[in-house]
């Protein structure tokens, strides 16, 4: 029997499709016949929802008042949280835990409740929001609540690039078995090797999607971030932040590159193109940057320059990255571990190399996506702890820049491009102006950073500066992205 005790159910009619969040609220009274039942809240899921979040708010616990959560679907049981959790949420891609992700079937839902005690002259008014979100909210990301794990402006280390079970990674069991690896390991190994947040991109697949929103509250210094690697016969791409599956299927489904990148633009993520100096061949299979047809590059933010121990030599893409900004394409470079194990729990990890370091707002989702976009990042090859590399171009008037950002200069005009370095070993710093480069006399700075400075003429036309610190050998430490000159119309 359905409909125990009176219900009120107001808010927003039901229409046959979902276009946004809808909220709908289902409100009651329990009382002390309710005592050890079950109770179904009924409600209309439309064609077209992508999540369904149910929030419980009641104040008898002050009266030992308990009440369960649970939740039906159109076709049966989604899941039971007891009285664990107030709020509860399923989508095609995750869920909380205790509920099933997967399709959500239109018609009628049910929110269940469970009563495991009220006292027998006790009344307890209790209030049930569901919120319904629309598929292409979810895709948007819309649905997400922020998650801030701080909030402080700073550098945050990170790896871009990583695989675990949910595609081709692979560890050894404890019988010493090559086996897929479970992510859990890859993420313990991040928190050891010092990193902040990590961006795991499994190959043309979401199904990780799930695990990282039931890891991150555990890892709750450590940020999740879901990504996928768009695997084609084409080229290889990492999406930063999706919230769903991205088309990978070039030559068959997809035309081309340019409708994978209008989706990630509307999605708001991040398009990254990988080791794209790679040859594609049997060896590395579609590795290479090798599009069919021409690619709109306007709609690609970075290009990850240094792929695990490939930076330095034609096969590291800091080539093609500084191709791309001669030709007027803005791209932050980045790198990537591309890590498909983690490595032993008691020793080295291939996680976190290269790290990459971000400068944001804050340590969310959304600050280091903006930081990305907007390019002040840097490449640790190495994740030397403690490690740091910053740059700015200031004017003799007071105008200045920092890395990622655009200073205009007029013909003859003179600016001074200074960096200073934290580094636990001796270095060589090397400025680059347009693919040029120039060494650079290190100096030591009052709070214990390496310093230089370039004096610099400005001939009115577009220009990119950068630094890289290279060790005594001549390899790449750390690689620093352009402030840009005159680049706006």
């Amino acid at each position: 029997m359905r409909g125990l005790f009176p219900l009120l159910l107001a808010a927003l009619a039901a229409s046959t499709s979902a276009h946004a969040a809808d909220v709908l609220h289902l409100q009651g009274t329990l009382t002390g016949t309710d005592h050890q039942r079950y109770l179904e809240l009924p409600f209309q899921v439309p064609a077209g929802t992508g999540r369904v979040t149910v929030t419980l708010q009641h104040d008898g616990s002050k009266e030992r008042t308990v009440i369960d959560l649970g939740l039906l679907d159109a076709n049966g049981f989604r899941g039971w949280s007891g009285g664990s959790r107030s709020t509860i949420s399923v989508s095609r891609y995750d869920a909380t835990g205790g509920y099933l992700p997967g399709a959500l079937p239109p018609g009628q839902w049910n929110v269940l409740l469970g009563v495991p005690n009220i006292r027998s002259k006790v009344r307890t008014p209790y209030k049930v929001d569901v919120t319904l979100w629309s598929e292409a909210d979810v895709q948007a990301g819309k649905d997400r609540p922020a998650l801030v794990l701080a909030e402080r402006p700073g550098w945050y280390r990170g790896d871009l690039h990583m695989h675990s079970t949910h595609s081709d990674g692979s560890c050894s069991s404890q019988q010493g078995n090559k086996v897929p690896c479970p992510l859990f390991l890859s993420l313990q190994a991040a928190v050891r090797q010092g990193l902040d947040f990590v961006v795991v991109t499994e190959h043309n697949s979401v199904a990780h999607l799930e695990e990282l929103v039931r890891h991150q509250p555990w890892f709750d210094r450590l940020l999740l971030i879901p990504g996928m690697e768009v695997t084609t016969f084409q080229g290889h791409a990492n999406v930063f932040g999706v919230n769903g599956p991205v088309p990978f299927r070039l030559g068959d489904t997809l035309p081309d590159w340019n409708p994978v990148l209008r989706q990630v633009a509307d999605s708001g993520a991040v398009f990254s193109i990988n080791h794209p100096a790679l040859s594609s061949g049997e060896d590395c299979m579609g590795c290479g940057w090798t599009p069919a047809k021409p690619v709109d590059m306007t709609g690609v933010h970075a290009v990850e320059v240094v792929n695990s121990t490939q930076a330095d030599g034609p096969r590291a893409g800091v080539g093609f990255w500084e191709q791309q900004l001669q030709q007027g394409h803005r791209m932050t470079a980045v790198g990537g571990s591309d890590s498909h194990n983690p490595g032993p729990a008691d020793g080295p990890s291939p996680i976190g190399l290269p790290a990459t370091l971000v400068h944001a707002e804050g340590l969310s989702r959304e600050a280091l996506l903006a930081g990305i976009r907007q390019g002040r990042v840097v490449v640790d090859v190495r994740n030397a702890r403690g490690s740091r590399l910053d740059l700015r171009l200031e004017t003799d008037d007071g105008r200045g820049a920092d890395m990622g950002q655009e200073l205009a200069l007029a013909a003859g005009q003179w600016a001074t491009l200074r960096t200073s370095l934290d580094y636990p070993q001796p270095v060589q710093l090397e400025f680059i102006v347009d693919g040029k480069r120039h060494r650079a006399a290190l100096e030591s700075g009052d709070d214990g950073s390496q310093q230089a400075s370039l004096r610099w003429r400005s001939d009115g036309k577009r220009h990119w500066l950068r630094v890289d610190a290279r060790a005594a050998d001549g390899s790449l430490l750390m690689l620093g992205n352009p402030v840009y000159v005159n680049w706006s119309p």
